[in-house]
């Protein structure tokens, strides 16, 4: 970026401090969004160098005094002007009118981000510098919703205004429960969606020192992918200059609402949702079992780190010409099967839908859901797996709907059935790299060794789902690394941990014995 931004300190005040001192153990919004914050701030350093040497204009400084964190600290707040192309009003897209109807029907706010402690050097300047180069490059970022008396709900993207940055400064205190506090407290408040950006960044320093960065995006304008996006851009700039790459081609949320208003778009719709229109005729109601304990719902989160999983997924991936993702679909696919003896499997796939023109490196929300039905029974395992894999290629290709008619239509149908089919039993793949390494395949006794490897933990999920099961494929080294969220009262946590081992010994199985039956029988559909 050039040197021509000036940032000035906010005299007004922020949000009270909440939660002070908490650091939790794993969660699921950690756990899915602090390593993309790393990558995105390793870009900070070398292409905002020259912000750092900027002369910062004389101010006023407002200071607030926050209690907790181990102490006291004290808060400024510089407000960092932007300015970028492309400014108006329009409907929302798709991806974010799935996220929208998520938002309301939970009353909360859906986020993105997280914490990262930061490299020696990087300065309140550095921050502010990033901060005004997303701002300014990506509409997404800045855009806030407006609301007409008829109910609908549109965006409105600005040209030009002021984001604020939070500067937390600890004195010789606790850093790290500082950032934990600001990170609890930007992901436990809901965001005031009309008046407020979707972003709030803080940088914490100790002894004047920038130790953590928080940084915590409204998931309503952007996804895994699009964080991805914005990771990559950050990457891209000029090392010198910190200027962008080039200009914006990916198409950003006031153009996906636009083209998708069009009968071409309306057509893909269509077919999306003829092809849920077909699952919800045809498969069972129930994903898992009626639930031991009547109950209201109560979620927890398994983990499980399994070597051996990914060495088995090597060899089954190598023999099928596949990557490894639908072979963990379809392993996950059997052992859920073995367990609920319900087949066909109805898994819910997230797809990130950057397949699509434009989308790939938009910054912004462009993942949508779309069923997948893989008939497991009365075959053998490497046949399941094979199944899986064509199953995922339908649902990624129906995956482009107006969630508003989607909503209709399983009203429809729940009403016409007499019982609402459950879609909510979910396969998230968030790993970057889902290739097989190349080089030799594992032999049969490295994966047998590898069983022994396997770690089970229970995770502190700060946003539960509420979806019957979740299970989520992370990123790990030398390991596929699985978090599963479940109700425990149709899946009791013995029955959690049994599933995800299970996706271990169909993995072992299908590797080493693929003609082996995956011991399924038909089932009949009732309702």
């Amino acid at each position: 970026m050039s040197g021509r931004a000036a940032f000035r300190v906010h005299r007004k005040r922020s949000v009270a401090a909440g939660h002070a001192g908490l650091i939790k153990p794993e969660s699921r919004v950690q756990a899915r969004t602090d390593n993309g914050l790393r990558s995105l701030l390793t870009a900070i350093p070398d292409a905002a160098k020259n912000a750092s040497e900027r002369k910062w204009p004389a101010v006023h400084v407002w200071r607030r005094t926050v209690h907790g964190c181990g102490g006291t600290s004290m808060a400024d707040q510089i407000l960092v002007p932007f300015h970028g192309e492309g400014s108006g009003t329009g409907g929302l897209a798709w991806g974010q009118k799935g996220i929208w109807q998520t938002i309301v029907l939970s009353g909360r706010s859906k986020t993105m981000g997280g914490l990262v402690r930061v490299p020696v050097g990087l300065t309140v300047a550095d921050v502010a510098a990033t901060l005004h180069f997303v701002m300014s490059r990506h509409q997404a970022l800045r855009t806030r919703l407006r609301f007409a008396e008829d109910g609908a709900v549109r965006q409105e993207v600005a040209a030009e205004g002021e984001a604020a940055l939070e500067v937390v400064d600890v004195g010789d205190g606790d850093a790290d429960a500082a950032a934990d506090e600001v990170r609890e407290r930007y992901q436990s408040t809901n965001f005031d969606y009309t008046d407020e950006w979707p972003v709030r960044m803080a940088a914490v320093r100790r002894d004047g020192v920038v130790t953590h960065v928080v940084a915590v995006y409204l998931h309503l304008y952007i996804d895994a992918g699009g964080l991805n996006a914005l990771i990559a851009d950050l990457a891209a700039r000029d090392r010198e200059t910190g200027e962008a790459a080039g200009p914006v081609t990916a198409m950003q949320p006031l153009e996906q609402a636009r083209r998708q208003a069009t009968p071409a778009a309306q057509r893909q719709c269509d077919a999306s949702l003829r092809h849920l229109e077909r699952v919800l005729r045809s498969v069972a109601p129930q994903r898992l079992p009626e639930p031991i304990d009547p109950g209201e719902p109560e979620y927890r989160m398994i983990g499980f780190r399994s070597p051996a999983t990914l060495l088995a997924a090597r060899v089954i991936a190598a023999r099928h010409g596949v990557d490894t993702s639908p072979v963990l679909l379809g392993l996950f696919a059997i052992a859920l099967a073995r367990m609920t003896r319900i087949s066909p499997v109805v898994v819910t796939l997230a797809v990130n839908n950057r397949f699509r023109p434009r989308f790939r490196d938009s910054v912004s929300p462009v993942a949508q859901i779309s069923p997948c039905v893989i008939d497991v029974a009365d075959v053998t395992v490497d046949e399941a797996i094979t199944r899986a894999w064509r199953a995922a290629m339908g649902a990624y290709k129906y995956a482009y709907y107006d969630p508003t008619q989607r909503k209709a239509l399983v009203e429809r149908m729940t009403e016409e059935r007499g019982v609402k089919v459950d879609l909510s039993c979910f396969f998230n793949d968030r790993r970057e790299n889902r290739a097989s390494p190349t080089g030799p395949l594992p032999t049969e006794q490295e994966i047998r060794r590898a069983v022994a490897l396997g770690e089970h933990r229970w995770v502190t999920d700060d946003e539960p789902t509420a979806q019957s099961l979740y299970l989520d494929v992370n990123d790990a080294v030398d390991a596929v690394d699985f978090t599963m969220s479940a109700n425990v009262r149709s899946l009791p946590p013995q029955d959690m941990e049994a599933l995800v081992q299970g996706i271990e010994d169909v993995a072992v199985e299908a590797a080493l014995a693929p003609a082996t039956p995956t011991g399924i029988g038909p089932v009949p559909v009732s309702a």
